[in-house]
């Protein structure tokens, strides 16, 4: 018996082996067109490609790209003696002209189209590309000299290789690019080498600048200061209670020696469950950190994004209290300062600085502040904010003591605030506009940017976008009754940026780049939430700066507010604020690149990206008239965005 087993086993295999052998191996054409027959090698030779089309033609553009680096660096030797420009003419030259060699011969090696390099001089049909100096930049570096010429120069070559990562990354996103080793390889060295030297062409520009800014020195209650047109009176460090002592700058941890965060690209990606807040100043514009080591490649290619990702964030740690400073508000002679810890308030005086007159605990950022009468208002957004103002925070993912909304207190007796209210939201509150206000009742409009609760902690918190329900794509139109605050609830939650003719509530920017194949643009964050609305109830209107676009509103009718015009900016990357002038005739909305937290005003950064857009209402309409942003020259450890607007109130004036 074992013996006829063996022989059946025997048969079946080679029946099976004879059959696979046989067995045709096709290919379907068209739709409508016959199957041609391959050989097993055909099958297989795609998937066995060691370079695709992306790899080919990164670097058929990424040649005149660099003979351009070349072209300007030829410019140096007569038109400047200063020695650093010549040196880094020098580096320049020889690393792009061994790249370029490189370049032209994989292409070669593997029969692709290689222009000849005289076909690269002008850039005249290349200058689209990341980084390129256009025809008239090239024209004008060529005219100057001695100082006007380095900066220049300095300016275009910083931007050029700035193009040069933008380049490597787009390829590296391709599936299957960069499969080659030899051409991993490569594209690890272009990144490297051009980091490095856009460190040291952009230390040598703030060099050449004669701005009082330049070269500040860096300190806590020390760093330089340079100031224009205002008097610095005085200044107020934060009081007892509200610093931790121990680390009174709230520095994060520091990396472990040899490894360093290294900031990437803004992620495309809208991620609605985060919580925006600027304590966490990378959040509001999703760019995360990646850990590399010394010399910038990554310590094991074979580690995936989500281990990265964990390996990044076991250094992006805060501590569990949070001490930044938020908003303000003004009522008679005293001011409110908000913190994520709690808020402070202060006597003021005409002729001293402010007094303390008392400090309130109560964490849970934002901690943006409002006051009408007796009555503060102040938002919440934090997951560790509790109802009791505990500073214990929040450890379980469902909590009956959690809170995330807007708070309510009593300041009749403003040395003894009383929470007299409180109001919990699916997205907490990281900012609030008081609307209306009259002797019975307080209409707010909330603004929540955190992640959506658990339905469990608040029945009806849903984060599904495609769920009519969900608490995504809306404000909070909250009532606050003055006689009774503890009554005080969210009325309406409307969902502002819908498309009914597309019967979506997705229906406005749905985040991204803006898919400009001549101009590089912003990844600019979905609309799903306000940041900040900002209400000129004279007109009864209301300007909104919501994540992905600028929207106007009608607020004839507070309690239903009305869409009349949408605004979009290939250079923005989150609609921060929104600011009406004196007269209501005209809005500024900022934008929040880098989350508020980051270098944004650096030589080679857009004058455009991280500005301010001012905007003429016409008719009920936004007509753009144009962006302002400071030029700076900036090391990259200084924080700088447009952040928040505010107009100074001076009659006759707008000031902002």
């Amino acid at each position: 018996m074992r013996a006829h087993m063996h022989f059946l086993y025997v048969a079946l295999a080679l029946m099976f082996t004879i059959q696979s052998l046989a067995a045709p191996i096709v290919q379907p054409g068209s739709p409508g067109e016959a199957s041609k027959a391959l050989t097993a090698a055909e099958a297989i030779r795609i998937a066995n490609s060691s370079f695709s089309a992306d790899d080919v033609k990164f670097l058929q553009d990424m040649i005149p790209h660099h003979q351009q680096a070349v072209e300007m660096a030829a410019l140096v030797r007569e038109r400047t003696n200063t020695p650093e420009i010549v040196d880094v003419a020098g580096r320049i030259t020889a690393s792009q002209e061994d790249e370029i060699k490189f370049m032209q011969d994989w292409l070669i090696d593997r029969g692709q189209a290689t222009p000849a390099r005289s076909d690269y001089h002008g850039m005249h049909t290349a200058h689209h590309m990341a980084g390129m100096a256009s025809p008239e930049d090239m024209a004008k570096l060529a005219t100057l000299s001695s100082t006007d010429f380095d900066r220049l120069f300095l300016k275009l070559m910083i931007t050029h290789h700035d193009g040069a990562l933008t380049m490597v990354d787009e390829l590296l996103h391709q599936p299957g690019a960069a499969y080659d080793p030899v051409l991993y390889e490569f594209t690890n060295d272009v990144t490297n080498d051009q980091e490095s030297e856009i460190e040291r062409m952009h230390a040598l520009l703030i060099t050449l600048s004669d701005d009082p800014r330049a070269g500040l020195a860096a300190g806590f209650e020390d760093a330089g200061e340079a100031i224009h047109n205002l008097l610095l009176v005085g200044s107020l460090g934060k009081p007892d209670g509200f610093f931790d002592p121990e680390n009174p700058a709230e520095l994060p941890p520091e990396m472990p020696e040899g490894e360093e965060i290294i900031e990437e690209a803004p992620s495309d990606e809208g991620d609605t469950s985060t919580d925006a807040t600027e304590d966490h100043a990378a959040l509001d514009d999703h760019e995360g950190p990646e850990v590399k080591n010394e010399t910038g490649d990554k310590t094991d290619n074979e580690i995936t994004d989500e281990e990265e990702k964990k390996e990044a964030e076991e250094y992006d740690r805060y501590p569990l209290l949070g001490f930044s400073n938020t908003d303000m508000a003004f009522s008679g002679d005293l001011l409110f300062a908000g913190s994520y810890h709690g808020f402070n308030v202060y006597k003021l005086d005409q002729i001293d600085l402010p007094e303390l007159t008392v400090s309130v605990v109560c964490p849970g950022g934002q901690g943006d502040v409002s006051v009408v009468g007796d009555i503060l208002i102040m938002s919440v957004e934090e997951t560790r904010g509790r109802l009791d103002c505990g500073l214990e925070g929040n450890a379980e993912d469902v909590s009956e003591e959690r809170f995330m909304g807007l708070r309510i207190f009593d300041i009749s007796d403003v040395t003894k605030p009383k929470q007299v209210g409180a109001v919990q939201t699916c997205r907490g509150s990281h900012t609030h506009s008081v609307v209306a206000a009259d002797d019975k009742r307080i209409v707010v409009y909330n603004s929540g940017t955190s992640s959506v609760r658990d339905d469990e902690e608040m029945a009806g918190c849903t984060d599904i976008p495609g769920d009519t329900q969900t608490a995504l794509f809306r404000i909070d139109v909250i009532e606050i009754p003055v006689k009774n605050p503890a009554a005080s609830r969210i009325l309406h939650s409307p969902t502002v940026f819908a498309d009914p003719e597309r019967d979506t509530l997705a229906g406005l920017w749905r985040g991204g780049d803006h898919g400009d194949e001549e101009e590089k643009t912003q990844d600019t964050y979905i609309t799903d939430q306000c940041h900040d609305i900002t209400v000129y109830p004279e007109k009864n209107l209301a300007a909104g700066a919501c994540s992905g676009n600028g929207i106007l509103f009608d607020i004839s009718d507070p309690l239903d507010p009305k869409r009349l015009d949408v605004v979009l900016d290939k250079g923005f990357a989150y609609w921060h604020s929104a600011t009406f002038n004196n007269d209501g005739t005209k809005v500024l909305f900022t934008d929040e690149w880098g989350g508020g937290g980051r270098p944004r005003c650096r030589a080679y950064d857009p004058l455009d990206w991280g500005a301010d857009a001012l905007y003429d209402i016409v008719d009920n309409k936004l007509e753009f008239r144009s962006h302002f942003k400071i030029p700076a020259p900036q090391v990259e450890e200084e924080n700088c965005v447009a952040h928040n607007g505010s107009i100074v109130p001076v009659p006759g004036r707008d000031i902002f």
